[in-house]
C-alpha cells in the first residue's frame, strides 16, 4: 500500500502516554475529549525549530536510531479490505466460520510476514492488530459504538481509513504500551494527500 507522504519535512507523533496517570495511554478514539492527547504535526523543510526539554518529573524515552526498509505487509483476516473482497458472506451471522477465519487462511497470511517476531514499527502498509483490525475501532468511534458489524455505515467508514504509523512495544526504547501493546495512527487518504495530518485519529491495543 503506497503511502503518499510529503517529499520533504518532518512528521512528529505526540501521545499523552499516561506515565503520570497509571502508565496506560489515556487517548481513545471513542472519547473525543481525549483525542488532542494524540497528535500528528507536519513540520515543513526549512522551518526554524529548537529542542524542547521533557516536562519536569517526566524522564524522556531513550533515543533509538531507526532505519526504514520497504517491505511487504498483509491485512489481518478481519480487515475491511479482506471482508470486502470476500463479499456479503463475510458479513453473515456465521462470520466466525467463514473461510477467512479458518486456520489455513490465517496461517497463509502469517507466512507472508517477513519478520513475525521483531518489533513492528511501521509507516504505512497494513497494521498488525493485537485485538482485531484497527479500522473497525476508528469506525465504531465515528459511527457509534452501538453499531453492529452488519451496519453498512460501519463498513463504509472503516474502508476510508489507512495506517499512517504504528509504534510497537519496544524494550530498546523502554516503551511498553499497556500489556505488550501497540499504538496506531490512521488517516483518510484524501487528508493525507492534502497534508491535513491534524485529521489523523489514534487508537491502541494491548494483550
Amino acid at each position: 500500500m503506497h503511502l503518499a507522504l510529503p517529499a520533504s519535512g518532518t512528521l512528529l507523533f505526540f501521545l499523552f502516554d499516561g506515565r503520570l496517570d497509571g502508565d496506560d495511554p489515556l487517548v481513545h478514539p471513542d472519547d473525543p475529549e481525549s483525542r488532542p492527547g494524540a497528535r500528528v504535526v507536519y513540520v515543513p523543510a526549512g522551518t526554524a525549530t529548537r529542542p524542547h526539554p521533557a516536562p519536569a518529573g517526566l524522564p524522556p524515552y531513550p533515543e533509538v536510531p531507526l532505519t526504514a526498509q520497504a517491505g511487504l505487509t498483509v491485512p489481518s483476516s478481519d480487515a475491511p479490505s479482506v471482508r470486502a473482497a470476500f463479499g456479503e458472506a463475510a458479513d453473515s451471522r456465521d462470520w466466525r466460520h467463514h473461510p477467512v477465519n479458518a486456520r489455513p487462511f490465517d496461517n497463509a497470511l502469517g507466512a507472508l510476514d517477513p519478520d513475525p517476531r521483531g518489533s513492528r514499527h511501521r509507516l504505512g502498509g497494513h497494521a498488525v492488530p493485537v485485538q482485531g483490525a484497527v479500522e473497525w475501532e476508528i469506525a465504531h468511534a465515528l459511527v457509534g459504538s452501538g453499531a453492529s458489524r452488519q451496519d453498512p455505515r460501519l463498513n463504509d467508514e472503516a474502508a476510508k481509513w489507512v495506517l499512517l504509523a504504528q509504534i510497537d512495544t519496544d524494550d530498546a526504547a523502554d516503551m511498553m504500551w499497556g500489556d505488550v501493546g501497540t499504538l496506531y495512527w490512521l488517516i483518510r487518504p484524501a487528508d493525507l494527500a492534502a497534508g491535513r495530518f491534524e485529521e489523523a485519529l489514534f487508537t491502541w491495543q494491548c494483550c
